[in-house]
This record gives C-alpha cells, sequence and structure tokens, in this order.
C-alpha cells in the first residue's frame, strides 16, 4: 500500500507532517482531513521507499514562461467562473496552448486531477513553472472553495511582479553600458596604447615621472599576467556563487546587501511590497491570518526578512496583535506602516490597507529605482573620466620634457 508524507497546519495554524497509508491519494487526504488538518503538501511514495508519479517530476525540468504560466491561472480562473468543471477547464487548455512545454505540464496536471489529484498537488510537481507560495494559495482556494479567486489573484499579482521587474531591468540597462564602456575603455589602454607609447620614453633612456612608472607597471602587470588574474577572479566567482546559493551563505549575502546604503532601501521595499500585495490578497480570499501570513512570508524572496517575519507569525500564534508583531522588524515594516496595519486591524479593513500599501510604496520603489539611476550615472562617468584622465595626465608628463631630452 502506497506511504503518503503529508505536512499541514492545524486550526491554530501549527505545522503538522507526517506519513499515513491509503490506497490513493484521495483517501489519504481524507485521513488528514478527519485528523483536522489542511494539507500544506503531500508527496506520495511506495512501500520500498521509492518515489511514486516519476512522470510528472521528470516533466518538472522543463520550462515554461511566466507570462503562459500566468496565462494559465487567468483562464482557468475565468473558465471556473463560466461554470465550466476543473478537468473539462484543464483539458481545453492543453489543448489551446501553442507551448510544447506547457503542453506537456498541463496534459500532466490535466491526468492528475483526473486520477483524484487535487489542483495543487498536481501543480506542485512543477516548482519551475509553479512556485511553492503560488501552491499553497491555489490549497487556500481549494479548501476555502474560492479556488477562481485565487487563481485570478496569482495571475494579477503575477503581472504587477514582472513589471515591477521590468522597472528594474530597465533602470538598469544604461548603468550597465557605462560600466562595460569604462572597462572596454581601460583594457584597450592598458593592453593595446600604453605599452606603445611608453616604448618611445624608454628609447630616451631617461628617468620617468612617478606617475608614469606606475601606469607603464600596470600594464606590463595585466599583459604579463592578466588572463591568470582573470582565471582566478571566474573561480572565485564560482566558488562564491555556489557559496551564495547555500541557505547560510545567501542570508549573508543579503545581510550585507541590506547594510549598503540606498541599495538596501531598495531591497527592504521590494520586499515589503511583495509581502503586503500576497498578505492583502490571501485576506481578502478569505484566508485565516496565520495561515496568510505563513504563505506570505515565502513570497517575500528574501531569507533574511522573511526570518523576521516568522518570527512575527509566531507572536500573532501566541495572540499578539499584528501591527506589535510585525513592529519588531524595523528593516522591513517602518513606523508608517505599522500605524496603519494597526488601524487596519481595528477598522476590520486589513486586506484593503495592505493591498494600498503595497501600491504606495510599489511607487515609491519606483521613484527610488530612478534616484539610484540618476545618481549611478553621473558617478560611473565620473570614475571612468577620472581613471583615464589619470592615464593620459600620467603619459603626457614626460612628453613636457621631451625637447630637453631631446637636446
Amino acid at each position: 500500500m502506497p506511504v503518503y508524507t503529508y505536512k499541514a497546519i492545524d486550526a491554530g495554524g501549527a505545522e503538522n507532517s507526517g506519513t499515513v497509508s491509503a490506497q490513493s491519494r484521495a483517501a489519504a487526504l481524507d485521513q488528514i482531513d478527519r485528523k483536522g488538518l489542511v494539507p500544506v503538501s503531500m508527496a506520495s511514495t511506495q512501500t520500498n521507499g521509492r518515489a511514486a508519479g516519476g512522470l510528472g517530476l521528470g516533466l518538472g525540468g522543463d520550462r515554461v514562461p511566466q507570462t503562459v504560466v500566468e496565462a494559465f491561472h487567468r483562464e482557468v480562473a475565468n473558465l471556473l467562473v463560466a461554470g465550466v468543471p476543473m478537468i473539462r477547464a484543464l483539458s481545453i487548455l492543453r489543448r489551446e496552448t501553442t507551448h510544447r512545454n506547457a503542453r506537456k505540464q498541463w496534459s500532466a496536471i490535466h491526468d492528475d486531477v483526473a486520477g483524484g489529484e487535487t489542483l495543487a498537488d498536481a501543480m506542485a510537481k512543477f516548482p519551475r513553472s509553479f512556485a511553492p507560495v503560488h501552491v499553497a494559495m491555489v490549497r487556500a482556494g481549494e479548501t476555502g472553495g474560492f479556488l477562481d479567486v485565487v487563481l485570478t489573484q496569482i495571475a494579477d499579482f503575477q503581472s504587477r511582479q514582472r513589471t515591477l521587474k521590468s522597472k528594474i531591468r530597465s533602470s538598469l540597462a544604461y548603468p550597465a553600458v557605462l560600466a562595460a564602456l569604462a572597462v572596454g575603455v581601460l583594457a584597450f589602454l592598458m593592453i593595446y596604447f600604453i605599452p606603445r607609447f611608453s616604448a618611445i620614453f624608454m628609447d630616451f633612456k631617461a628617468s620617468l615621472p612617478a606617475l608614469t612608472r606606475g601606469i607603464v607597471a600596470v600594464s606590463k602587470a595585466i599583459a604579463d599576467y592578466g588572463l591568470i588574474v582573470l582565471l582566478v577572479v571566474v573561480v572565485a566567482a564560482i566558488v562564491v556563487g555556489r557559496a551564495v546559493r547555500g541557505p547560510a551563505g545567501r542570508r549573508m549575502a543579503e545581510r550585507a546587501m541590506l547594510r549598503i546604503p540606498l541599495i538596501g532601501t531598495i531591497v527592504a521595499r521590494f520586499a515589503l511590497v511583495r509581502f503586503c500585495r500576497m498578505l492583502g490578497t490571501l485576506l481578502g480570499a478569505g484566508v485565516p491570518l496565520v495561515t496568510s501570513l505563513r504563505v506570505a512570508r515565502e513570497a517575500i524572496g528574501n531569507e533574511t526578512l522573511a526570518d523576521a517575519v516568522g518570527n512575527a507569525v509566531e507572536k500573532v500564534q501566541q495572540g499578539r496583535s499584528l501591527a506589535r508583531s510585525l513592529a519588531e522588524s524595523h528593516q522591513l515594516f517602518p513606523a508608517s506602516v505599522v500605524e496603519v496595519i494597526a488601524v487596519a486591524e481595528e477598522t476590520a479593513r486589513l486586506d484593503i490597507e495592505l493591498k494600498r500599501l503595497a501600491q504606495v510604496y510599489e511607487e515609491e520603489l519606483d521613484g527610488r529605482l530612478r534616484m539610484a539611476v540618476s545618481l549611478a550615472e553621473p558617478a560611473l562617468l565620473f570614475v571612468m573620466a577620472g581613471i583615464v584622465g589619470t592615464i593620459v595626465v600620467g603619459m603626457l608628463l614626460p612628453v613636457f620634457t621631451l625637447q630637453e631630452l631631446i637636446h
């Protein structure tokens, strides 16, 4: 008999995990439900310990564009609102999609749901397409009977996130071009221009100014050891990249980034926007507060700030108000946000105010990004002009004494 390992949340919002033996996934869900638990995830294993459902896991590596996934959420919601049964809706989507990987995944999801699995369990097999936070929202919607509302809100959330990320990328494009140009100019000067220019002075066998000697020495070092230095930098970048992927390294990098002036504020505001929008969306859909907080915590995208929210969740479970619990996370929740949340709790408008806060801080984030870019552009130009100017002055200093050397 198959054994199902599950994670669930009880009526008080506490996490539980365990295993149940059942003939089918539906029977396993019934057992978990009889225990008074709301399942968050469930994996099926055979009695010999091997994982079942290899087809779904194999397809999980196929990438589907987020725009296609967003359309999946929105179209399923529209079909459900129109009264189309879930299996029929999934059948329509797998037939209509033109993306090859999406057709494979939608077909697998259709077959799993037709076989008795929940939509959330079927989607969870494709983590590269469906984020865990969205799977948790779908599971909450299925449990509470408002799946169409949740799917629409997920699609809206993805659309806003895509717009915000697009603003960030467009804001960073011009500074990145300037930085690449600066590196190209320096490489040309150090590798090609300076060795040929310095050869003219060496012919006179005269003493060169200290600045000129330093520039020539740096140029020679780059020419002799540049490839070795580049190789070391690449290896170091790979090592650091792998270290950052781990939990400890990622938290260390996030803490360092949060300490950087302006950049740290932008990262914190981006996390605040995600958190407020997700929490407001879940509360508006009727998901309980503690469950909504746990799901919204996963949407932050920053482990350091998510840890702070995790501490707040524990305090809410102990009976403290949400505003007082969040007030201790100063870096993520400014005093003005805590004030608004406190008033919203008293007036039972928490979901509305959270969505409004997300909109307000998204506009503020856009302004901070524009300011960061406006500061980065002249800073990069100043640094590039300073370095190039120093090199030019250093190479022209001997020219002033060139006539004396010739005589």
